[in-house]
């Protein structure tokens, strides 16, 4: 019921938040009389605020159009759905240039395997782009999980294992995979059950940031919930049947509404914060910050509902009996085994003041690992920096993205 109320409550109060956004305008728009009039800057500002606070943010889009070439020139970009799956499509960030000239640059194939956690696989947009001017780059653009039909069946974790290996199949051999965050388990699944079975179409390189591969490792905030409370109470209190109004109504979802409130409830001084600092911004018309403000929260604010069954079997194999970091992990039966990978180059990155995935969660890898050669190894700790600062921001740009490249050449 509670995700009927919270549409039932969104509907009753869009009116008022249209003519929030309405009044603002009017407040603001240079040809308006009554822009000019007294207080009218401070009385927008308001109105501004109260209509992004409680406005419905969409999927925003990645908006990548052209990249420059290590030669100089700049080149259009076009996305391009490479394979379209049910929960997930695979897009591929394709330079418009002939065939000839696209094979004679000579580009390491990167698949970047974004979060199923909460936010769109946008929010890993300052990660393509990095990547754009020398690679070929592919990202999983995963589905919200309320637009799709319930007869398109359920979506389990280990689908999700079968998804990647799915597009590794489909871009290797010569492929490098990147995981940010919660992916770096079915990612290192995915890959040893390849190995295990001797897949010719394993990849070069697998590059693994900021993801709980062994959540005992300094626990955070999120581990602690996780583990705290019993499987039941996640199957009793967070997941909800979507409504009638969306494609996948009747689905049961972990909805993105109620992780946005636990996103928040994590700082909730710091985003208060932000928004009081966002109105006094647009008091003072002081439009650049306040147009950051904007950009960072459209995307923050945009989430998608998970699969109750996907969500819920990482709760239980992932932070609760810690499945992959103790061996005992089983997909549909086979084993999964990190000791078998020997050929894989791995490349673990943490950030110094990630709050979400703790020091030594993403380099148990390493550990776990055993038959790929040191010379294979490589681990990286970003000084300074925090979870969105391992694939977002100057210190990804600046500090760690050089090291990505450097890796993927030496393993190319």
């Amino acid at each position: 019921m509670l995700y009927h109320f919270h549409e039932m409550n969104r509907a009753m109060l869009n009116p008022f938040i249209q003519w929030a956004k309405a009044s603002s305008r009017l407040l603001t728009d240079p040809v308006s009389p009554f822009a000019h009039t007294p207080f009218a800057q401070r009385i927008a500002a308001g109105y501004e605020l109260m209509y992004r606070l409680g406005k419905a943010y969409e999927k925003p889009e990645f908006n990548l159009t052209s990249t420059v070439l290590e030669d100089g020139r700049t080149v259009a970009i076009q996305e391009e759905v490479a394979c379209n799956k049910p929960f997930c499509r695979l897009l591929h960030f394709k330079k418009e240039l002939g065939d000839k000239e696209y094979a004679a640059l000579g580009q390491p194939r990167v698949l970047v395997v974004a979060p199923l956690s909460g936010h769109h696989a946008t929010l890993l947009r300052d990660t393509v782009r990095s990547l754009l001017p020398k690679h070929d780059v592919y990202i999983t653009d995963w589905t919200d999980a309320r637009m799709v039909p319930a007869s398109k069946g359920p979506f389990h974790l280990h689908d999700y294992v079968y998804y990647v290996q799915e597009f590794i199949r489909l871009l290797g051999p010569d492929l490098h995979v990147m995981s940010v965050c919660q992916p770096t388990v079915p990612v290192l699944a995915a890959i040893s059950l390849m190995a295990s079975e001797n897949d010719p179409k394993l990849p070069k390189t697998m590059i693994m940031m900021g993801g709980p591969i062994d959540p005992r490792k300094s626990p955070t905030q999120v581990n602690d919930l996780a583990m705290r409370k019993p499987y039941s109470w996640f199957e009793h209190q967070v997941i909800y049947r979507v409504p009638t109004n969306y494609p996948g109504h009747g689905r049961k979802v972990y909805p993105g509404f109620l992780q946005h409130a636990g996103f928040v409830a994590m700082n909730p001084r710091r985003h208060a914060q932000s928004h009081w600092d966002f109105y006094m911004h647009l008091r003072k018309g002081d439009n650049e910050s306040a147009a950051d403000h904007r950009k960072f929260y459209d995307e923050y604010n945009a989430v998608l509902d998970l699969p109750a069954e996907y969500y819920l079997e990482t709760i239980e194999t992932v932070f609760q009996k810690h499945e992959l970091a103790l061996g005992t992990w089983k997909v549909e039966g086979r084993a999964v085994r990190p000791q078998d990978i020997s050929s894989v180059a791995l490349f673990t990155i943490e950030g110094e003041l990630d709050d979400i995935s703790g020091s030594g969660q993403t380099q148990a890898a390493h550990t776990l690992c055993t038959s790929i050669p040191k010379s294979k190894k490589l681990h990286f700790t970003a000084p300074k920096c925090g979870h969105y600062g391992i694939f977002s921001g100057r210190r990804w740009r600046e500090v760690i993205y050089p090291k990505v490249e450097e890796f993927i050449r030496a393993n190319a």
